[in-house]
């Protein structure tokens, strides 16, 4: 049986073999988030309106696209909760275990632009030291803040 399968494995080879292996695992969404720093070293965060009462206040975040490199996320997430232009830099965090779910954060440097904030999505917008933090701000946020300026 094993030979078999070897065999039966080896002839589909190419996109076949990708199509039986996506439909054989778990498909997750990728949730990606932004550390978004200016040459002052300030923090970019905003409030954001669907997220829960009381902790609405967090880094720019958003889920990938399919094929969409996870740098590219932050970049596009910035550009349109903002309309600022990022640089992505490097990992500063990857959490999976999630049931569906797997959590990426990158480090990234404010390039160019004036924040117009996407009124559906986002409430408001600033840039913050990293030692005066508005209340309401998500926990899991200010961690990868702090964590990263060591």
């Amino acid at each position: 049986m094993k030979r078999l399968t070897v065999k039966l494995w080896r002839a589909i080879r190419g996109p076949l073999q990708w199509r039986v292996l996506w439909l054989w695992h778990s498909t997750f969404m990728v949730g990606v988030t932004g550390i978004v720093r200016d040459d002052r070293g300030r923090v970019l965060l905003l409030k954001h309106r669907m997220w829960p009462e009381g902790r609405q206040w967090g880094l720019p975040s958003g889920y990938a696209n399919k094929g969409e490199r996870f740098e590219d996320t932050v970049v596009r997430e910035v550009r349109e909760e903002t309309g600022l232009t990022v640089k992505t830099g490097e990992l500063a965090f990857l959490k999976s275990g999630f049931k569906l779910r797997i959590e990426v954060a990158y480090e990234a440097l404010y390039v160019d632009g004036r924040i117009e904030v996407a009124p559906f999505e986002i409430l408001e917008a600033g840039w913050f030291a990293p030692d005066d933090l508005p209340e309401g701000l998500q926990e899991s946020h200010r961690q990868l803040i702090h964590r990263r300026r060591a």
